[in-house]
């Protein structure tokens, strides 16, 4: 796994002993399984909601805390859904304002070893730089903490992928 950072995108990669097309499969379709609970990882108190991709290039990244009410915390809107391949969606967290929104972009690469997953989490510059998602800190410190975020998170699907744990 690697982790690198530029300007205001966090970059992280790691690579899963599956083809392309599980790996796409178990990060949108599995992603309850493997996204780690609570406070730290997840959206909205008691921090109890379910993960789900709503497929396809109009789904979104929602927290669903109650399928009767529909009650759901909505993480972002998908821009590019291609299996296998690419995934895009922007990200907003509780505390964004709802003109604060990020990028996410993850591409899926063939590797001898099975797939190189690489995420691209973009336009962190928009938030000022005292916002409560920085957690006080600014420049490297805070691109170092959000890659690490994303680091652990990426060490959970590889574990669910290889059948264990996250």
């Amino acid at each position: 796994m690697s982790k690198s950072v530029e300007a205001e995108t966090v970059r992280v990669s790691i690579d899963l002993a599956v083809d392309p097309a599980t790996a796409f499969a178990a990060f949108t379709e599995d992603v309850d399984l493997w996204w780690a609970r609570g406070a730290k990882n997840r959206f909205r108190a008691p921090w109890v909601g379910i993960m789900r991709f709503e497929p396809g290039p109009n789904g979104r990244l929602i927290e669903v805390y109650d399928d009767e009410t529909g009650d759901h915390f909505e993480v972002g809107r998908i821009t590019a859904w291609e299996p296998g391949h690419r995934l895009a969606f922007t990200w907003r967290i509780p505390n964004f304002a709802p003109d604060e929104i990020t990028y996410i972009n993850i591409t899926f690469e063939p590797v001898v070893a099975g797939t190189r997953v690489t995420l691209e989490h973009a336009g962190w510059e928009a938030l000022r730089p005292d916002h409560p998602a920085r957690h006080g800190l600014t420049g490297t410190a805070f691109r170092m903490m959000r890659s690490g975020w994303w680091a652990d998170h990426f060490v959970a699907i590889k574990r669910f992928t290889e059948g264990g744990r996250p």
